[in-house]
């Protein structure tokens, strides 16, 4: 799958599918094959930080 390589609109994309189709952040990795470490540096770098209870980035 395609990801944005702009921070905000990655995290759009991300915390849509969070909500629509994935339980967790894990499940969404390895359902896109996706490296977390990657995912998670890439969004924290724009000031953006996983929240495990809302299972989004905010």
């Amino acid at each position: 799958m395609y990801l944005p390589s702009d921070p905000n609109m990655l995290l759009s994309v991300v915390n849509t599918k969070l909500r629509d189709e994935y339980s967790s952040l894990d499940d969404l990795c390895d359902s896109l094959d996706i490296e977390k470490a990657l995912l998670t540096e890439k969004l924290q770098s724009a000031g953006y930080k996983y929240n495990d209870s809302l299972n989004q980035f905010v």
